[in-house]
């Protein structure tokens, strides 16, 4: 069985990736290009088979930050998964074919945030009417919109 200090040192081994002193979860900081190639590991290799969560955080003139959580649960460790978009960007290589899990919560993360996940199987919104404009959870977003709750 993996242990959680083998799991860093695998990470640490890729390209690109930087992870964070903080002993739990392990924190990952992922080049958007490399998001799908390390999700692959975290579930292939380090055995993080429970896909947790996924969402993003606005970082205002920084731009988007996508987040995802991965557990391994018979090794008892979590790995937190972190990329940033940069600045007006807003493209994220989805990882349903790593996690199926991530399916619905890729679509929240495009609907809430305007994330476009590439390769996503059913990239449209979830929350949301397909007639509501913008992504109301973007620290952009005008809270005069015609839409309800806001009218």
């Amino acid at each position: 069985m993996i242990t959680a200090e083998r799991a860093r040192e695998l990470l640490a081994g890729v390209a690109g990736v930087t992870i964070a002193a903080a002993p739990s979860p392990i924190t990952v900081q992922v080049p958007a290009e490399r998001w799908l190639e390390v999700a692959q590991l975290a579930k292939d290799t380090l055995g993080c088979a429970f896909f947790n969560f996924l969402t993003a955080i606005d970082w205002k003139d920084d731009g988007l930050e996508v987040v995802a959580w991965v557990d391994n649960l018979e090794a008892g460790f979590a790995v937190e998964l972190r990329t940033r978009l940069g600045a007006g960007q807003t493209a994220c290589p989805s990882v349903v074919s790593v996690y199926r899990g991530a399916n619905w919560m890729e679509r929240e993360c495009f609907d809430m945030f305007g994330v476009q996940f590439a390769g996503h199987p059913d990239q449209r919104r979830i929350l949301l009417d397909d007639d509501w404009e913008g992504h109301p959870l973007l620290k952009s977003y005008a809270v005069d919109t015609p839409h309800p709750p806001y009218r």
